[in-house]
């Protein structure tokens, strides 16, 4: 066969794009893909741009960032014309999106820092609003994946940039594809598979996959209704697609009918942002005048409020201002986001009464955002007794089913009864299978009467009744050391954060007041918050599957309390350490400051500030941080309220975060089984739970076995001949990287259960950077290699504890220890750094430290500041001498360094170019020599700056 299968496979996808209603355009450079841009714009708006009108066009094309770009495209647009005419067009028809002009194209090239060809573009208008990548089959999918991200650094921003309209990256290696948003900030985790309505996948770009994603008319929807320009972090996303088809269910029902209906989709899989689409699409519908959006105001830290304020200004008042809502209400806002509470006072008080009386006969669509807090029940009645032409739609990730149903004052009510139907269903197995949410890592710690993967220790775990015997000091104490000594390897070193959650308010204070003097006798680090409400202290042995509404400050800051004076005196004691630790200034003297304290822990926690947050109820619902990774649980939890609680753990953020991790002080065993059993099926149990360490050391054995076949010793790793070879080695050794990243975080973890000793681990490590700096640092060939896009994972060979500091303080250690031992210690640090990525391009000059510096100093204390003079020498010189060779402008190249520091891209060539004093290279070398340069600046930033404020 004379043609590649990649390129067979690209021929076939371009025929079925073309058979689906694209037309098929060459268009192999920028000045081609300009010239179809105007013919495209003009039919589009059914007008005529002459040259200088174009000009207007590119030029309003040209501004801004891809987040402000993608603005722009769904801006309506005005030039004035050459005759002094206003006129006025679009670049994307959105209310109407299959009334647009689509073409395909392949192998457009554009030049940036480097020569990049594209593989197939989808162009609507002209403009290319989606790229597609593919690989053989075979190949990794992260190779694609990461080959978009090198173009995004090399060439999507040259000469015209039209390629920062690209809305939607697709890849493909034949038979798994997946789509995501340009969003250059995301991981590959944030890449979607798309599937039916059933949640089955459709992985074959060409089974599949292309007739319903990108059939013409579906991909505008998706760019046009279902892309959400995030104004907080100013980037694109792109909803999954169980988030589509719930959405897409909803304005069914609020099209066709007036039934109520629920989304049931599992904690963790971005709930809000598909209510949130819902309630954005269903505001435009002229039949409805108000969308009333719900949501518990405990779930609103800062970062959500600024969400639903950037989308509707001013909607979150950050009182308990009812008065607002109600003139919400009765004036022209299409949208309204609102507390269940404020909700409850507008329809029930008599002072609101007669200004919401208007609004009884009007179309009014409610959307609650989690549909089974306590108080809903209650507002759920109120609704339906004041409005006569509602709609109300529920999501929740816990169902009431009649299984887990709690009575209270208005009886038994399930989700069904409450809602109707339900719309649609993503549950957790749905998630863990997509990799949209962790499986738990369970371990349960203790005297168990039946051992069952437990880590047997001697802690009280059966006998629940007796509470003397569960909040005995002793317990308490043993916990307390079990978390001490464990919590850095549950957290890859405090990589990642904690919680724990106690049965009471009275536990809490003990466990508090046991790890704050652990804390001052010197046992550990650990910097521990919490936040609990003084309402009356509720039991939980009955641990009904509710988590009780503890938040009466999270709902209404001024809320009266039944207080307990002991315990508001122990809580504003330790606000006060953490105003010490923080250096902030809150209290429990004024409800509005308290609540602040709130806002201010769950931002702390999720800029891993915090290590572990101690708590009885708050945070176990609604609260997202995917840095927190372990959850200690010495409390009786049930049904949902479990799944809640668990669920705080499950984020997807990195490939080091591999599992939630639940660590249980009780047995929850057959609990938990009930849970899962209830929230997906028995058989989802495997699915959820990961499996005992014992399978993960077979694992990681078979795959030692596996390394040995590809490279028998470090040193043949040297003898690999081809760059296949060397990727086998890659993608075998990086299999054990993750197995080891997951042992790791087991208590009962330990190197003797494995075949491959600890020190060969670290040998083959180096082997496998040396790979890595190889394939980052060859940048002068020409030839494309297979190992430039290969993802190495160097999350998992990060440790936050080795780095600049850290060498610093062995250096100090290796003053002081006797001369027969230096050169053991020395060798020491020198392994280290071979082993750490972060520190390998650093190597050659902290060795000259040791050996040129170190002996010269008397004082240890001043190590530090030694180092730094040295650094900074080394610095200058080192600038000097490459600023030399090349003959650059040293102003110049310090203002471009700075600015690659803070862009979010490197140089284009024509500005390494451009730092060139003199006479600059002919045509024939401009490529070579810019590569050069390119490399010199981005190995000096590696060296000198990154990683050095560590």
């Amino acid at each position: 066969m004379s043609t590649q299968p990649e390129q067979v496979l690209e021929n076939q996808l371009i025929e079925q794009l073309s058979n689906q209603g694209y037309t098929k355009v060459s268009i192999p450079d920028e000045a081609s893909l300009l010239a179809n841009l105007k013919a495209q714009l003009e039919k589009h708006n059914n007008i005529m741009f002459t040259a200088k009108e174009f000009e207007r066009v590119l030029n309003i094309l040209s501004k801004g960032s891809v987040f402000e770009k993608a603005k722009t495209l769904r801006e309506k647009q005005h030039i004035v014309r050459d005759n002094g005419d206003n006129l006025y067009f679009e670049f994307l028809n959105t209310e109407h999106w299959c009334q647009n002009q689509y073409q395909v194209t392949n192998q457009v090239t554009i030049e940036g820092s480097y020569k990049n060809r594209y593989d197939v573009t989808l162009l609507v208008n002209g403009l290319p609003l989606v790229q597609i990548e593919l690989k053989r089959r075979g190949l990794e999918m992260k190779e694609a994946f990461n080959q978009i991200n090198r173009y995004q650094r090399h060439s999507f921003g040259a000469k015209s940039a039209l390629f920062q309209y690209v809305q939607i990256f697709v890849i493909s290696n034949g038979v798994n594809t997946k789509y995501y948003a340009n969003n250059r900030h995301q991981s590959f985790k944030q890449t979607f598979y798309w599937t039916n309505n059933e949640n089955k996948r459709l992985t074959n770009i060409l089974n599949g996959f292309t007739s319903e994603f990108l059939d013409p008319c579906h991909i505008s929807k998706m760019i046009c209704k279902y892309i959400v320009l995030n104004e907080t972090h100013k980037i694109l996303m792109v909803l999954r697609p169980y988030q589509y088809f719930a959405v897409e269910s909803i304005i069914d029902k609020v099209k066709n009918s007036t039934q109520n209906g629920y989304i049931w989709h599992t904690t963790g899989s971005g709930k809000t942002l598909t209510s949130f689409k819902a309630s954005q699409i269903i505001m435009k519908m002229p039949q409805v005048k108000k969308v009333v959006f719900v949501v518990d105001r405990k779930d609103l830290d800062y970062q959500t409020t600024k969400e639903f304020n950037s989308f509707s200004k001013g909607s979150i008042d950050g009182t308990d201002n009812t008065k607002a809502l109600v003139k919400q209400f009765s004036d022209d806002t299409k949208i309204i986001v609102t507390t269940i509470q404020k909700l409850n006072t507008a329809i029930s008080k008599k002072n609101y009464l007669a200004k919401m009386e208007k609004m009884k006969e009007e179309r009014i669509v409610f959307i609650f955002d989690e549909c089974h807090r306590s108080q809903f029940g209650d507002t759920h009645n109120r609704i339906k007794a004041f409005f006569n032409n509602f709609q109300m739609f529920g999501f929740t990730g816990t169902p009431i089913f009649a299984d887990n149903a709690v009575k209270n004052e208005l009886g038994k009510r399930t989700t069904k009864e409450l809602f109707g139907e339900c719309l649609h269903k993503y549950v957790i197995t749905d998630a863990i299978k997509d990799e949209n949410v962790l499986k738990f890592a369970v371990e349960y710690v203790g005297k168990y009467k039946q051992k069952e993967s437990a880590t047997e220790i001697d802690i009280e775990v059966e006998d629940i009744d007796r509470k003397e015997l569960m909040e005995s000091p002793k317990r308490l104490d043993k916990i307390a050391d079990y978390i001490i000594a464990n919590h850095n390897r549950k957290t890859h070193n405090k990589e990642f954060t904690g919680m724990f959650c106690v049965g009471s308010t009275d536990m809490l204070v003990n466990y508090y007041d046991i790890l704050h003097r652990k804390k001052l006798e010197g046992k550990h680090n650990l910097k521990i918050a919490t936040i609990f409400s003084y309402v009356a202290n509720e039991e939980d042995a009955d641990a009904n599957g509710y988590i009780p509404e503890e938040v009466a400050i999270a709902a209404e800051p001024n809320a009266a309390y039944t207080i307990n004076p002991h315990k508001r005196d122990k809580l504003e004691s330790y606000i006060g350490h953490y105003n010490a630790m923080f250096g902030s200034n809150f209290t429990t003297k004024d409800s509005q400051s308290f609540y602040n304290y709130y806002n201010d822990i769950s931002k702390k926690v999720k800029e891993r500030k915090i290590d572990i947050l101690l708590v009885v109820n708050m945070f176990l619902t609604g609260f997202d941080s995917p840095s927190l990774n372990t959850l200690y649980v010495d409390k009786n939890l049930k049904y949902h309220g479990l799944i809640q609680a668990y669920s705080r753990t499950n984020r997807i953020i990195n490939e080091q975060k591999s599992q939630g991790n639940i660590v249980v002080f009780r047995n929850l065993k057959e609990v938990t089984d009930q849970a899962i059993t209830l929230f997906s099926n028995k058989e989802a149990i495997d699915v959820i739970i990961m499996k005992p360490y014992e399978d993960y050391t077979q694992k990681f054995n078979e795959g030692y076995i596996e390394l040995l076949k590809v490279t028998p010793t470090v040193n043949s790793v040297n003898d690999l001949v081809s760059e296949e070879d060397e990727l086998a080695f890659i993608k075998a050794f990086r299999e054990l990287m993750r197995l080891k990243n997951t042992m790791t975080t087991f208590a009962n973890f330990d190197w003797e259960d494995l075949a491959m000793e600890e020190q060969l681990f670290n040998d083959f490590r180096s082997k496998y950077l040396d790979l890595w700096q190889k394939t980052k640092d060859d940048t002068a060939k020409e030839k494309v290699s297979i190992l430039d896009d290969v993802d190495f994972e160097l999350e998992l060979i990060h440790s936050d504890e080795i780095n600049v500091t850290y060498i610093l303080k062995l250096l100090a250690s290796l003053k002081d220890v006797k001369k027969e031992e230096q050169e053991t210690k020395k060798k020491e640090v020198v392994d280290l750094l071979t082993g750490e990525a972060n520190l390998r391009s650093k190597r050659a000059l902290i060795e000259k430290f040791i050996e040129d510096n170190l002996p010269e100093i008397e004082d240890t204390e001043t190590i530090p500041q030694e180092f730094e003079k040295f650094w900074s020498e080394e610095q200058q010189k080192a600038f000097e001498v490459f600023v030399k060779e090349e003959n650059l402008s040293s102003e110049k190249t310090q203002k471009l360094i700075e600015h690659y520091l803070f862009a979010e891209r490197e140089p284009l060539r024509d500005e390494l170019l451009d730092l060139i004093e003199g006479t600059k290279p002919n045509v024939l070398k401009r490529k070579s020599i810019g590569d050069r340069i390119l490399n010199k600046v981005v190995n000096f930033v590696e060296t000198f700056i990154n990683g050095m404020d560590g």
